[in-house]
């Protein structure tokens, strides 16, 4: 075993789970938040104010590990402060300028620099470098995830599940594309396509982040690489009017605090997962596709949304990997070098075979 005391930041709903799936894999586990749970936890909780480098420094040294479950905007400071207490480092960030900074950190850490260990990017890059290796040469990867309600009610169908900072920057940055085998930036919220799952239309349209690093390990390799985010029909033409034409792109606190008002979170969730690849195998033309849904799951005698335990999960079985040998001790882990095969046999990967 690597390491075994583990700290997790954030005890919400995705943070506390994580906690305790990392407690039922044998870790020793404390969770740091600013605030004490609602409920009790099997764990040790400590309070830390996560604004205070020093006192957030002086909680950390204890551990070998740290997972951040906190909102994107703080890793960097975290991820920096475990660099320098020579910690293991995992999170859940989608944002690209925050990981560039953690690869940086990387090249001098003692340990591993994970971030990006969620559901997208995370798991659909794992998926979508496994479907790429079948093929003697690759023309498209796709990749879609859809974190929705089961029963969407209303004209944006959407309920916000998810960190609203992490879904406004998702809908406003720019996002990393291979396009005929040219690496690009291109606009969110564009390339809207139709897509079924079971049977349920649905559209997906370009977001920031979900591809991770997955441009640069592909380049030269594939002719087409996207992410797409995937939502019910005409959700994407709505955010459009409400980011651009009311131009709340430029009070992305207020559109996050007016859309979670307007659509707070549900219990009956589904996140569905579909990727795909294309390409040549044995001179043939082959499609192969991974196309899963992912549905609220009873764990340890309590109910956990889709969103959280699928991300949760996601980040468990990356980190019990680590512990075990399977991945690498030190350095940066990109997520699509991860085996799908190892992943899904972890302890916590498992879950994503039920």
């Amino acid at each position: 075993m690597l390491f075994n005391k583990i700290a997790v930041l954030g005890l919400g709903k995705v943070g506390k789970l994580a906690a305790r799936l990392l407690l039922e894999s044998g870790l020793e586990v404390t969770g740091i938040d600013a605030h004490a749970p609602s409920r009790s936890c099997p764990h040790p909780v400590v309070r830390v104010d996560l604004a205070d480098e020093n006192e957030l420094a002086n909680r950390l040294e204890p551990y070998e590990a740290v997972l951040s479950c906190l909102p994107y905007a703080l890793n960097r400071r975290i991820a920096a402060t475990a660099h320098g207490l020579g910690l293991h480092y995992f999170d859940l960030t989608e944002d690209v300028p925050t990981t560039q900074a953690i690869r940086e950190l990387s090249e001098t850490a003692s340990g591993v620099m994970a971030p990006q260990c969620g559901l997208a990017p995370g798991l659909v890059g794992i998926v979508g470098a496994h479907l790429a290796s079948q093929f003697d040469q690759i023309r498209s990867i796709r990749m879609r995830v859809g974190a929705l309600p089961q029963n969407p009610t209303g004209l944006l169908g959407y309920a916000f599940n998810w960190s609203p900072e992490g879904v406004v920057n998702e809908y406003l940055n720019d996002c990393e594309v291979i396009e005929e085998g040219q690496h690009k930036w291109v606009s969110p919220m564009e390339w809207v396509e139709t897509i079924y799952v079971s049977g349920v239309k649905l559209e997906a349209f370009t977001t920031s982040g979900g591809l991770g690093t997955m441009c640069e390990t592909y380049l030269g390799k594939v002719e087409n690489l996207d992410y797409k985010t995937m939502r019910y029909p005409g959700h994407v033409k709505l955010m459009n009017f409400f980011f651009h034409e009311l131009l709340m792109r430029e009070k992305r606190e207020l559109a996050g605090e007016i859309l979670t008002h307007a659509k707070p979170p549900v219990d009956d969730d589904v996140v569905h997962l579909h990727v795909s690849a294309e390409g040549l195998q044995d001179n043939t033309l082959l499609r192969r596709e991974y196309v899963r849904s992912y549905y609220p799951l009873e764990i340890s005698g309590e109910r956990w949304r889709a969103i959280a335990w699928t991300t949760s999960a996601s980040a468990c079985a990356v980190i019990e990997m680590v512990r075990d040998g399977t991945l690498p001790s030190r350095g940066f882990i990109k997520q699509e070098e991860i085996s799908l095969k190892d992943f899904l046999q972890s302890r916590t990967g498992q879950f994503f075979g039920r």
